[in-house]
Parts: structure tokens; C-alpha cells; sequence
């Protein structure tokens, strides 16, 4: 079977590895294609594509889409669509503005309690340079946070600080999951629900599944064998697709977050399903 593993992110978001890295990692893996999916970005698809025609790599242009349903954060991936879209580039760059303003708060609320840490530090610390299509993640605010002692991992800083429950958590303006659908159709992609099992609450699912998209993320690094074999069902009984991703993100500071490249794939000739735009 020709693998493709279809949710992967580089240092265009909150990946540790560029997209020529990831390219030639999948490669390393045996694999014959991935999805470049940074979150709320396409700007490491090229250097991708650039990269899979030099190692034989199939890179299918995407994005990981931050939404937002009943109070909770939901994830659209989008598969295929044309990363030179005008509208699709304004529209996501409206997604990072309101990333960049969350981070704001978070750093306003960690200064509250008494940890000094600025926006400007962690642009520094993770080596970006704000205004260039990158994206500023809360992992980045976490490995500040560990760098300075405040926390002694990763995981203790969301723990603490980061993560939804702690004391710096800042729940984020987020479009709704139909509106990041219309988006990605609207470039000629195709919608995907990111890791369903993460939200716990599969009603919640199915009114997702309900807002038009072609598929659900069955097979992820943090789903169960009984959840896989659920979300797979769910997706055949709706008709939609049921595709397989890594969620990659790499090593930080010695913590793997979700797993390698390669960890969930399918075959690559659902990518066909896919494609909306031939």
C-alpha cells in the first residue's frame, strides 16, 4: 500500500521542523504523500511541494483551520485548495490577527501573576519574525514559560498556564466550523473534521458533520483503536471520507507531541476523493 499521512505541521505554525524537513522525513518513513497542514497558514506549502518534487514526495497543499462550536474549539482541515487564493490568504491572515491578539491576553494575564515574558521574547525565542505569514502558537508561549523556570515541561505549562483550566487560559475569537467549510470550498478544497476524538462529545460531531464537510479524521495519533473503528463508521454512515493524519508536530524540548511522521496513514488513493479542483 502507497501510505500518505495527511495532518502534518512545520515551522510555518507550531512545528519544530521546516517544510523541507518534513518532506525529507516522509520520505525517510516510506511514505508517498502528506498534507501540509499548519494551522491557520498555507505559508510552508510551497517550500513542501518544492521539496516533494526533489524527494519523490507527493505534498498536498492544506491548512489546519482554528473554529469555535458551542464554546468549544473545533479544527477543520482543508485538502487541496489553492494556496494563491487572494480571498482564502486575507481570511486567514483575519485568523492570525485574532491568534496574535489572544496571545496578548495570555502574556497580559502570565505578567498579572507575576511571570515577565513579552509577545516580542517569544517571536525571539522561537526564531520568527512577526507580519510574515507565520503563526504564533501557545506551544511557543510554553517553551518560553519552561525556559525561564516557570514551568519545568511542555506539558506543566499548559497544565499550569495554557491550557483550557489554567490560569492564563484565553478562549480565542473563532469562526464557526460551516464558515472555515465555505472557505475552503470557496479555494476548491475539501473540509475535514481534525481529530474528532479530542472533543469528547460525539453529537457535537455530528452537528459538524452536519455543517457540509467531506470527512472526519478517523485514524489520529490520540485516538483509541475503538475510537478509530467508530469515527470510521460514522464517516460510511454519513458518506463522507475517513482519512488518517499524524497531527506531527516533532520534538520539543524533549517532548513528542502527538507522534512521528507516519504514525496514522491511508492509502494514498483516497486522495482522489479529495480533489475537487482535478
Amino acid at each position: 500500500m502507497l501510505k500518505a499521512d495527511l495532518h502534518i505541521h512545520t515551522t510555518a505554525s507550531d512545528g519544530v521542523m521546516t517544510p523541507a524537513q518534513v518532506v525529507r522525513l516522509a520520505k525517510e518513513a516510506g511514505l508517498a504523500a502528506i498534507a501540509i497542514t499548519d494551522h491557520d497558514t498555507v505559508a510552508g506549502v510551497q517550500e513542501a511541494v518544492r521539496a516533494g518534487a526533489e524527494w519523490g514526495v507527493i505534498v498536498v497543499p492544506g491548512v489546519e483551520i482554528s473554529t469555535q462550536m458551542m464554546g468549544r474549539d473545533i479544527h477543520i482541515l482543508g485538502y487541496d485548495l489553492d494556496v494563491e487564493d487572494e480571498l482564502l490568504r486575507g481570511r486567514l491572515e483575519h485568523l492570525r490577527s485574532a491568534r496574535d491578539r489572544r496571545n496578548e491576553q495570555i502574556i497580559q494575564k502570565l505578567n498579572e501573576q507575576g511571570i515577565q515574558i513579552t509577545l516580542s521574547e517569544v517571536w525571539h525565542t522561537v526564531k520568527k519574525k512577526p507580519g510574515i505569514d507565520l503563526t504564533i502558537g501557545r506551544p511557543h508561549i510554553a517553551e518560553v514559560l519552561v525556559h525561564k523556570g516557570a514551568a519545568r515541561s511542555i506539558s506543566e505549562a499548559f497544565d499550569r498556564y495554557l491550557g483550557e483550566g489554567g490560569s492564563a487560559y484565553v478562549s480565542p475569537e473563532r469562526i464557526t466550523p460551516e464558515e472555515a467549510v465555505r472557505w475552503i470550498r470557496d479555494a476548491g478544497g475539501s473540509a475535514v473534521i481534525a481529530h474528532p476524538g479530542l472533543y469528547h462529545d460525539d453529537a457535537l460531531v455530528e452537528r459538524i458533520i452536519a455543517c457540509g464537510v467531506d470527512g472526519i479524521e478517523a485514524y489520529h495519533s490520540d485516538h483509541s483503536p475503538e475510537e478509530e473503528s467508530r469515527y470510521a463508521a460514522m464517516a460510511e454512515r454519513a458518506g463522507i471520507v475517513a482519512t488518517a493524519g499524524s497531527d506531527y508536530h516533532g520534538e520539543r524540548m524533549g517532548e513528542m507531541r502527538h507522534q512521528h511522521i507516519g504514525a496514522r496513514t491511508v492509502d494514498v488513493s483516497l486522495l482522489k476523493r479529495l480533489n475537487r479542483r482535478g
